[in-house]
């Protein structure tokens, strides 16, 4: 049995045996009551009697970044002992911090993915300092801090300013007393500031530095620390911390407490090195690290907490009146609309809400999300290049990540800019999905919902319409519906891509009669289901006073290719939305996001059900959606019990009373080729008064933007500045 003696700050002694790499370990736990005098007499008196000893909380060195310098007491300790060898814990603390992180972040991937890190301290803790910066770049050290009760000014603590600063904290650190060094649990004779500990999400250090100086409310803080007893940890959570990790191997069991610290672990390995000729560093210890079969303790506090997987959403303002709408920017009402709309599209990306209650009915998964939102509108989206949104979209990945996220979707127009979610997917940490396999899926079962209600007995027999065909999402509900209606006309600007969809679908569906056009003029009046998926800005997608009596048109687009006005002019036509989705459990989306309480786009839906499956994957990118994709998606919609809302018409459910009011004027229409004749000779003349619109954009330019254009450079300080001030923080 191998002897291991541990000499610590505190007071009391202790003996504990453990099994450890096939040896059973005798461990004797002797408090020196932070006296160095009393610390060397007990190593005097063990010298040749135990296999090693451990300097617990006396440093025989003291590192900080590059710098390194004795402590004048602490170094002097180990020649206290002519025979067993004296450690500290400095020959593996950084090989296992810097592996425990890697471990915890593969058992959690994203913990640590661009949180604010707060080093308390980062006095000894290289290792863990550099594997958390290898996960963000928001890296502060508390030393200042913990060491001098300097104030929070900026600079201060600055990972940029480390080594300038080291050099003098070491100087006046070298002779200090160990007790200053590692400070212990309990209330600090002088308060520290507040700020640095609420600026982070992760508090990284020595568990005595964060009880003793960290506030009492650490609300959705994450605390990394070498060691730390159950009485630290129900300390954390009290405060109201969520996660504890302890990054050294426990001696009690895989996956257990980290309840040891570095100097025992090392003083266990001194122990058992195979020849005591070798050197008590890193390099003679790592074949014995190897053989360590262990885990970082991750322990979440908080029940409500644990097992929540989490997910992002970026939305934008489809129009101007999304944004005068925003509590921050109602008086951007005052300006033209123009230039608001302009300047809003240069907004860094916002943090709106948390969304909460999320539940499968099946397993139980608990879910939570966070909707971003970028500033710019479609038509901003439009005007500018790709990597215009998909620096923003970057950004909106990073802020995702810091909040525990670990898939982003793409709402509305940011699913289908440039590649639709590829480059994003290519250049974030975090999984990508577009949505469009669920809203593929929504969609086709919301038209098929209104098209049986609109009184169609035999959906082959019919004749369906896509416009946007070659779109991302145009492309598969082709594919699709030709499998189940087989005479399907296909429209698109692009003759070339139409042609390969077209040859596509034919090998998929053979017998399918495929139609291709530029236009849709030509063929509506045949089509008894219309969907719409396109990316037209102040074009007229089709002329809605052609229809069949009693079609169906499905608007797929965000913002939406029909506008009411248009729709209006054929009152036996029934326009509806996407399929809108039910998430199950009671979903509180913290945010008004246009649809009524608990119902999601379908786009939004997908995302989080990924993330209640588990599937942190990227999912669907590209324009060339997969139909197993689609397919998949369903039965995962099935599995956890997601419901399609009822069928919806510009902002508003539709009642079975709206559809029978519908199915009577096609009938009429049916009956009466006169009076139909009429109808679509008097719409065809109040169309002509409408201005050619979609996405809510007219053809006709208002010309306000050069008339105000020398304001825009105020405008938009003021709006970024009022942006910093109002912004929603984390919940």
């Amino acid at each position: 049995m191998k002897q291991i003696l541990v000499i610590h700050l505190g007071d009391g002694e202790a003996v504990e045996t453990v099994e450890f790499l096939g040896q059973t370990i005798s461990i004797r736990r002797i408090g020196c009551h932070g006296d160095a005098g009393r610390a060397r007499a007990l190593i005097e008196q063990a010298d040749g009697q135990v296999d090693a000893i451990g300097l617990e909380g006396l440093p025989v060195q003291l590192r900080l970044g590059g710098i390194a310098r004795p402590h004048s007491i602490g170094s002097s300790l180990p020649a206290a002992a002519s025979c067993t060898p004296v450690v500290d814990g400095g020959g593996v603390r950084g090989g296992l911090e810097r592996w425990g992180v890697i471990l915890a972040d593969r058992a959690q991937p994203g913990i640590f993915a661009e949180k604010r890190i707060l080093l308390t301290p980062g006095l000894n803790h290289g290792g863990l300092s550099q594997a958390m910066y290898r996960h963000s770049a928001s890296l502060r050290y508390a030393d200042p801090l913990v060491y001098f009760a300097l104030p929070d000014l900026p600079g201060v603590g600055s990972h940029r300013t480390l080594d300038q600063a080291a050099t003098l904290t070491l100087e006046q650190l070298k002779d200090a007393p160990f007790r200053r060094l590692l400070p212990q649990a309990g209330a600090p004779g002088q308060p520290r500031a507040a700020a640095p500990f609420e600026w982070a999400d992760v508090i990284a250090g020595d568990i005595g530095a964060i009880r003793r100086y960290a506030p009492t409310g650490l609300k959705r803080k994450t605390i990394v620390v070498e060691h730390a007893g159950e009485e630290d940890v129900n300390d954390l959570k009290a405060r109201g911390a969520s996660i504890v990790v302890t990054l050294m191997p426990a001696l009690d069991g895989k996956g257990r407490l980290g309840r040891w610290s570095a100097a025992t672990i090392e003083a266990i390995l001194a122990a058992l090195r195979p020849d005591p000729a070798l050197s008590l560093d890193e390099n003679t210890y790592l074949d014995l690290i190897a053989e360590i079969d262990w885990a970082p303790h991750i322990r979440y506090l908080q029940p409500d907490e644990a097992g929540v997987n989490k997910f992002a959403f970026v939305i934008h303002p489809l129009d101007v009146r999304f944004i005068h709408a925003h509590p921050a920017f109602r008086w951007t009402k005052l300006l033209p609309d123009s230039l608001v709309e302009t300047v809003a599209a240069y907004l860094p990306p916002m943090y709106l809400s948390r969304v909460t209650g999320g539940q499968s009915p099946v397993t139980g998964q608990k879910i939570e999300g966070y909707l971003i939102s970028l500033g710019a509108t479609p038509r901003q989206m439009m005007r500018r290049g790709e990597r215009f949104t998909y620096e923003r979209l970057n950004k909106a990945a990073r802020i995702a990540e810091r909040l525990g996220a670990r898939i982003m979707g793409l709402g509305a127009f940011t699913s289908v800019v440039g590649d639709a979610g590829i480059t994003v997917a290519h250049e974030a940490d975090i999984a990508i999905t577009s949505g469009n396999s669920l809203t593929v899926a929504a969609t086709l079962e919301a038209a098929k919902q209104a098209v049986i209600k609109m009184g169609a007995t035999d959906l082959t027999k019919g004749k369906a319409m896509v416009v946007g065909a070659t779109g991302s999402i145009g492309s598969v509900c082709a594919r699709l519906l030709a499998q189940a209606i087989y005479n399907v006309v296909l429209v698109s600007i692009e003759p070339e891509r139409l042609i390969d969809l077209k040859r596509r679908i034919q090998a998929e569906t053979p017998g399918a009669a495929i139609t291709i056009a530029t236009r849709a003029d030509e063929h509506i009046a045949d089509c008894d289901l219309i969907v719409t998926a396109t990316s037209a800005f102040g074009q007229r997608v089709i002329d809605i006073t052609q229809c069949k009596p009693g079609a169906v048109i499905c608007d797929v687009a965000r913002p939406e290719d029909i506008n009411p006005q248009e729709a209006a002019l054929r009152p036996d036509v029934l326009v509806i939305e996407s399929g809108e989705v039910l998430i199950p459990g009671d979903i509180d989306f913290g945010y008004d996001i246009g649809l009524p309480p608990k119902t999601a786009y379908a786009c939004l839906a997908e995302t989080s059900l990924l993330a209640m499956e588990g599937r942190f994957e990227d999912y669907t990118l590209g324009r060339n959606i997969e139909i197993e994709r689609v397919k998949e998606i369903y039965r995962l919609f099935k599995k956890h019990e997601y419901q399609l809302a009822g069928l919806r018409s510009f902002g508003e459910y539709l009642t079975d009373d709206d559809i029978a009011r519908k199915r009577e004027y096609a009938e009429q229409y049916r009956r009466d080729p006169e009076l139909f004749a009429r109808v679509k000779e008097e719409g065809a003349i109040k169309l002509a008064a409408i201005p050619p619109m979609s996405k809510h954009v007219s053809s006709q330019g208002s010309g306000e933007f050069a008339k105000w254009a020398g304001l825009g450079a105020t405008i938009s300080l003021g709006l970024l500045g009022l942006w910093q001030i109002v912004r929603p923080r984390k919940n």
